[in-house]
């Protein structure tokens, strides 16, 4: 299915956090395989850099949309940049994560959290699936992770918007089907991004590639409603239903907690995300 997905969905592949890591990596691979691409992130000098490397790579077409979705309106602003043309896949990528102890973490850096993790893929969502619907094609990928699938003691906030994003990938997913829209809920686990830099977090093992989970997500869209990348990553999320909740928030939390730098998340402000 993967290489006719530009035939199956048609126009143009959005994505969003398209600046590094996974979001990256999507948009090489959905260049590769012919779709044209809204770029969007809030790094322009990343974003037109790697539009200039997609366009000579693969002769696609681009636009680079410079924006912070965490902010009010900015999806709006978003849909007002693609105009009028025919967004066949959305990939929503962008998020962040922060690790520390949450009564000592700063209130708005856990409100932009939920406004990127979960709010703007919503209004994303919205904007874009309708118009997909009306031609009966098209294809939406949301970006979760394995943090999702437990709770997340010093990434409480991280977890709990991963959480959302699964399951409402998930009942979408359920909802479209028959519509001609598919969807897929993506759970990566470790992976080789800035995420853990910007998460002030230690990394546990070297991880999957960004372009390994991306080729996961491709080959699953349409066959499944969430997909798990990594056989390490599968048999984690599958232990944690498999015993008490108590015991698995108690091993979760002795994990996480030896992988946080910090105990506060003021330092944060102001500071990139993908």
């Amino acid at each position: 299915m993967t290489k006719d997905l530009h035939s199956r969905y048609g126009g143009w592949a959005l994505v969003t956090g398209a600046s590094s890591g996974i979001g990256e990596a999507f948009a090489e691979a959905l260049a590769a395989r012919g779709f044209p691409l809204v770029l969007v992130a809030r790094r322009r000098d990343r974003l037109e850099a790697l539009a200039k490397r997609l366009a000579n790579a693969h002769g696609v077409e681009t636009l680079v949309v410079v924006e912070d979705l965490s902010e009010r309106g900015a999806c709006e602003r978003v849909r007002a940049a693609v105009g009028d043309r025919e967004i066949g896949l959305l990939v929503n990528n962008a998020g962040f994560g922060f690790s520390g102890r949450f009564p000592e973490n700063d209130p708005d850096v856990d409100e932009q959290m939920i406004a990127l993790n979960c709010t703007a893929v919503v209004r994303m969502t919205h904007l874009f699936l309708r118009p997909m619907l009306a031609k009966k094609r098209g294809g939406v990928i949301v970006v979760a992770s394995v943090a999702g699938y437990q709770a997340t003691p010093w990434f409480a906030i991280y977890g709990a918007t991963k959480a959302f994003d699964l399951m409402f990938a998930e009942s979408l997913w359920c909802e479209l089907r028959g519509s001609g829209v598919d969807v897929l809920a993506l759970s990566p686990g470790e992976t080789r991004t800035e995420f853990h830099e910007r998460a002030h977090a230690k990394r546990q093992f070297a991880g999957m590639t960004s372009a390994s989970v991306v080729a996961t997500a491709l080959a699953s869209l349409g066959r499944r409603p969430s997909v798990v990348p990594g056989l390490k990553n599968k048999i984690l999320t599958i232990a944690s239903k498999l015993v008490p909740r108590r015991f698995a928030i108690h091993v979760t939390a002795a994990v996480l907690a030896r992988r946080t730098l910090v105990t506060t998340s003021s330092e944060l402000r102001g500071r990139p995300w993908r």
